[in-house]
């Protein structure tokens, strides 16, 4: 017989912490979501600042296989919230979208404001509780850790709460200020649960820039450019997009489209090396022709200018990372226009990168997403063990892993006889 309302504790206020707790709020549940910062969904906003990516239109498919070798635990998710319905959702909340020219998805108003708003509107009238300022601490005596007592620190001192099930959806390790810190990774190790270690992932890469090229160049937009690289498994990887020259080295879109296995590079060779095709609508027997046509007086400057158009950051790169031998021999110069090499030393620091790889391993989670070895606690969002790229991936899956938590919860009580199987 049930006994209703239940009460679920969602710890974490960003994207997948607040779609388990409406999810779960729909079903009569009582939920009280629990977040350190001052208010939910910072990371969120700060994410939509330059124009929210909901998630992408591409067909399921390769959609799916933006999540590399962990697609398979992401397709449950995506069966229960996937790119189509994450539309519908945000229209219900009164906010449209639109496809770009990309093919991604944004709100009509690029804004993440608005749809937070609309969104929080929405769980407080289901009779969602959010407790801003709550830092778990993890269980009451930290001995036997289980849903039913969870201790806060709050401005008013250590505060103790009692739930039915738990939900956790901390994040990653990423942007610390905003209150991602990862910094739940050693309590959940202290009670036996297997977390791979927290790495950055979209996130920019060291280049030793000489003085002349980063005084000159830093803070530019790489404009219409292709970058291959290989995996550790040696597949090769392509992308066309945009990058920007930092400071540092480089960072941007194109950059994150292949973070992940730049990463793995570096991690496994102490470097990488990203391919850059600087013509990247021109076949190579077009810019072979150009580079080796007859430039008289004129600088190679001038003539790869004039021939290819190729000018200003673009120019720099290739003065930057061909050689001395490939400007003396038109031929090398016009394999290096398709193919410069450009040396990464290292990834940029773990609270520099958009989101992280590593978390909590799946192995340590039954197909519930629920903890084996603290039953009724769950997990969710970007503290799991996957990563995605930009381009709406990683959101569309937070969102939908905190679905598939907010089912696993429902089963978890039915079958604990908390619930009604019809409930």
């Amino acid at each position: 017989m049930s006994r209703l309302p239940l009460r679920v504790a969602v710890i974490g206020g960003g994207p997948a912490g607040l779609m388990a707790a409406e999810r779960l709020s729909a079903q009569g549940v009582q939920v009280d979501v629990f977040d350190a910062m001052p208010s939910v969904g910072r990371k969120f906003l700060m994410a939509g600042r330059g124009g929210l990516n909901l998630t992408h239109s591409e067909p399921a498919q390769p959609f799916l296989a933006r999540y590399g070798d962990r697609s398979l635990h992401v397709a449950p998710w995506l069966q229960l919230l996937d790119a189509a319905r994450l539309r519908e959702w945000t229209h219900g909340l009164g906010i449209q979208t639109f496809v770009g020219s990309s093919g991604r998805v944004f709100p009509q108003e690029m804004k993440a404001a608005p749809l937070l708003r609309a969104w929080l509107a929405r769980l407080r009238a289901g009779g969602v509780r959010l407790h801003m300022r709550h830092r778990w601490l993890g269980w009451s005596g930290d001995s036997r850790p289980s849903a039913e007592v969870l201790r806060f620190e709050t401005p008013e001192g250590e505060r103790v709460y009692a739930a039915d099930a738990v939900v956790l959806a901390l994040g990653g390790g990423s942007w610390a200020k905003l209150g991602s810190d990862g910094a739940w990774v050693g309590g959940l190790q202290a009670h036996g649960v297997a977390v791979a270690p927290l790495r950055p992932a979209n996130c920019g890469f060291d280049v030793a820039w000489s003085d002349h090229f980063r005084e000159r160049y830093a803070g530019q937009p790489v404009k219409s450019v292709a970058m291959a690289c290989k995996t550790t498994a040696g597949e090769a990887l392509a992308r066309q997009g945009e990058f920007v020259v930092s400071e540092s080295g480089i960072e941007g879109s194109l950059v994150y489209a292949l973070s992940a296995p730049l990463r793995d590079r570096i991690e496994a060779d102490g470097h990488a090396i990203a391919l850059l095709d600087l013509a990247p609508d021109w076949p190579q027997e077009k810019v072979m022709a150009a580079v080796t046509h007859p430039r008289g007086s004129r600088s190679m400057s001038s003539h790869l200018q004039s021939r290819l158009g190729l000018t200003g950051v673009k120019a720099g790169l290739l003065r930057e990372c061909a050689t001395a031998e490939d400007f003396r021999d038109a031929e090398r110069l016009g394999v290096r226009i398709k193919a410069l090499p450009l040396r990464l030393s290292r990834a940029r620091p773990i609270d520099e990168a958009i989101s992280t790889a590593g978390g909590v391993s799946f192995d340590a989670l039954d197909s519930r997403l629920m903890l084996r070895g603290i039953p009724g606690v769950f997990c969710a969002g970007e503290m799991l063990d996957w990563e995605a790229p930009t381009g709406g991936y990683l959101l569309t899956a937070c969102m939908a892993s905190g679905v598939a938590a907010a089912s696993g919860v429902m089963a978890f009580l039915r079958s604990a006889g908390r619930l009604s199987p019809e409930a």
